[in-house]
């Protein structure tokens, strides 16, 4: 696996590999590239207009007549030679409103202006604001709990700010649910040139990547930026307190043999995540099943879908992880029986199972400015664009089955697909037709999921399961059925922020006391009121139920971080801590923001509430309004408090 730079400049290859590799590329992208390259305006009239991609779908083709794609891509041949013969770019650095409009009609719809500033910095590849080397003797050092994701790309933008620190991962490798989720199927439901670090390329083997990629990706990136000289691995963090007349954090830990140690800095930073400590349902008779029981984020090691050959096996749950594992067991199994708590709805994709291919990744790495181009789509289509469907028209007449208007045309889209799928079998219509509005829940992407229930050897049952026996599994309408393995997919404590650590603030409570189990409210779901210099990633209220890359928000939120540093530094700073009231003013938005959302809605549930019904998990907002907030820090927000000389020595 290699992992490429970006290469606007690069030479192309001979003609003949140009003109072959452009036949596979997005012909919406080579429109914007062709616009850049040559200022013609008259590739954005009317006969070159793409149209409005469908649902979630990158309209590769435009929707245009073949003939036109040809005119496109030829055109684009003789710009690129003519680039790579020295002629240069048109509009060598789009400005805003370029890039606004290049993307309105690329993308057959507007998109709104404010837009504007964070589609540029995608097109511009310009790096993170706020992060600049710190000047020497600046006194800040920092300890990052987790080395997935998350805590990578803080340790990056940390060694980037010349701040001494140290990460904490309880696993014996980088990756965080990447590395501990293997299960058949594992993969990203967002495009794979979107789900990736914005300054860290790949040249992606499908659009949707699997799991090993994934995790082999992420394995590059530590590679390259030298991260496993800053990660002590197999070292658990159990819990931190904070000494306010040290104005240090004091972290508590404990190695894979058992010992326990403390480490200490002024600032602590939690990258832990939220799909990090599986949920298992306290079924009666649990332990007593004499087959194989586990769940999904443990798949055991060395047990290979071969394995499960001749078996009779169960999946609890019907959610992500299950409509990952299903299709990829079913050709295996003996029969395979799915308990669903409730119906998710299911959005068709025309390139999940497709692999990207050599001449994409030739056309990535040698047609100039298309990866950006590519990337920015990709984000407009995936990120902000459904989420004004996702708003509560109280006029509306519908109780259960949509919002609004446009969520009703969802419901009728997604049905269609659903009736397409499953055909004749009316049984399996009525079972997986959600009662409840279209992304009430995160829509997942079909990979045969409808498909495999049709298939005889498979059993969807509506029932919970109410116990396990020794041989199997009984339901909550009384019937029992025996299985060989028991997969338990039911998600993960996602409304226990920071569980199982002991997080103690200036005042002595926990996080726990401060938010009750299940509550946890922050500021931008960074930062904490009572727990200074504390910075949380993956926080409450920051996962996407829009759509999107969870890693735009992450960058958003590490750009904040590292302003924050940076204002520590600049102003003689040793402690920012979030004014209570600001914290609250902003939760009252929160929740304001989602009473107005679908989410809310009473027709069903979600792992995005707690047991009050208050959504813990997802950001109310668009990612640019989110992107726009985490922009800078307002020292306004916090208090201040100046080094003490007993503190830095």
């Amino acid at each position: 696996m290699t992992s490429t730079p970006r290469a606007d400049h690069a030479a192309p290859d001979p003609a003949d590999r140009l003109d072959q590799a452009l036949r596979a590329a997005s012909v919406p992208t080579l429109l914007a590239v062709l616009v850049q390259l040559t200022g013609d305006r008259r590739w954005l009239s009317e006969r070159y207009r793409p149209t409005r991609p469908r649902g979630m779908d990158e309209n590769r083709t435009g929707g245009l007549p073949v003939d036109v794609q040809a005119e496109i891509r030829d055109a684009v041949a003789d710009a690129v030679r003519a680039y790579a013969a020295g002629r240069p770019a048109a509009i060598p650095e789009p400005s805003e409103a370029d890039v606004v409009e290049l993307l309105d009609f690329t993308a057959g719809e507007e998109i709104p202006h404010e837009f504007a500033p964070m589609m540029a910095e995608i097109i511009h590849g310009t790096p993170e604001p706020g992060v600049r080397r710190l000047a020497d003797g600046h006194g800040i050092s920092a300890v990052v709990i987790g080395a997935g994701i998350a805590g990578m790309l803080a340790s990056v933008r940390l060694a980037e700010a010349g701040i001494d620190h140290v990460v904490l991962e309880k696993n014996d490798g980088v990756g965080g649910s990447w590395f501990e989720n293997r299960y058949p199927g594992a993969g990203v439901d967002t495009p794979s040139y979107l789900y990736s670090y914005s300054f860290f390329d790949h040249d992606w083997s499908t659009h949707f990547g699997k799991r090993d990629e994934v995790q082999g990706y992420l394995d590059a990136f530590a590679d390259a930026h030298g991260l496993r000289e800053r990660i002590r691995f197999g070292v658990e963090v159990t819990g931190a307190h904070y000494d306010a007349a040290a104005q240090r954090w004091r972290v508590s830990t404990r190695a894979a043999d058992g010992t326990e140690s403390e480490l200490e800095a002024p600032v602590l930073i939690s990258a832990v995540g939220l799909l990090n400590r599986p949920k298992v349902p306290e079924l009666p008779g649990l332990d007593s099943f004499e087959g194989r029981l586990f769940h999904s984020a443990r798949w055991p090691e060395g047990l290979e879908v071969a394995d499960l050959a001749g078996k009779r096996v169960a999946i609890v749950g019907a959610g992500a992880s299950a409509m990952q594992i299903g299709p990829a067991i079913v050709d295996s199994v003996e029969s395979l029986t799915v308990y669903q708590r409730s119906p998710q709805w299911i959005a068709p994709n025309d390139v999940y199972f497709e692999q990207v291919g050599d001449d994409v990744h030739w056309v990535m790495a040698h047609v100039p400015f298309y990866r950006r181009w590519y990337r920015a789509r990709l984000s407009w289509i995936f990120n902000d664009k459904v989420h004004p469907t996702l708003q509560v028209d109280p006029d509306w007449p519908e109780e259960r089955a949509s919002i609004n208007a446009a969520n009703h045309g969802h419901r009728r889209f997604y049905e269609r697909y659903l009736r397409d799928e499953l055909g004749d079998r009316e049984d399996l219509v009525a079972k997986s037709l959600p009662d409840y509005p279209p992304f009430g829940k995160r829509m997942l992407l079909d990979n045969g999921w409808y498909r495999m229930l049709r298939r005889p050897q498979v059993e969807l049952v509506t029932e919970g399961v109410a116990e396990v026996t020794p041989t199997g599994l009984v339901d909550t309408a009384g019937d029992e059925r025996d299985f060989d393995v028991v997969i338990l997919a039911t998600g993960f404590h996602t409304d226990r922020l920071l569980y199982p650590m002991d997080i103690r603030g200036r005042s002595g409570r926990t996080t726990r006391e401060v938010w009750g189990d299940h509550d946890a409210r922050a500021y931008l779901g960074v930062t904490i009121p009572d727990f200074p210099n504390l910075y949380v990633m993956t926080g409450p209220n920051t996962a996407l139920g829009h759509g999107g890359s969870f890693i735009t928000m992450l960058e958003c939120q590490i750009r904040y971080i590292m302003a924050a540093l940076t204002a520590m530094d600049r102003e003689g700073l040793a402690v920012l801590e979030c004014r209570a009231e600001v914290c609250a003013d902003y939760n009252r938005r929160v929740d304001e923001a989602h009473a107005r959302m679908v989410w809310t809605h009473p027709a069903m549930d979600n792992w995005y509430r707690n047991a009050e019904g208050r959504v813990v998990a997802v950001v109310p907002w668009r990612i640019i309004d989110y992107w726009t907030m985490t922009r800078d820090i307002d020292l306004d927000d916090y208090l201040l408090e100046p080094a003490r000389t007993s503190a830095r020595a």
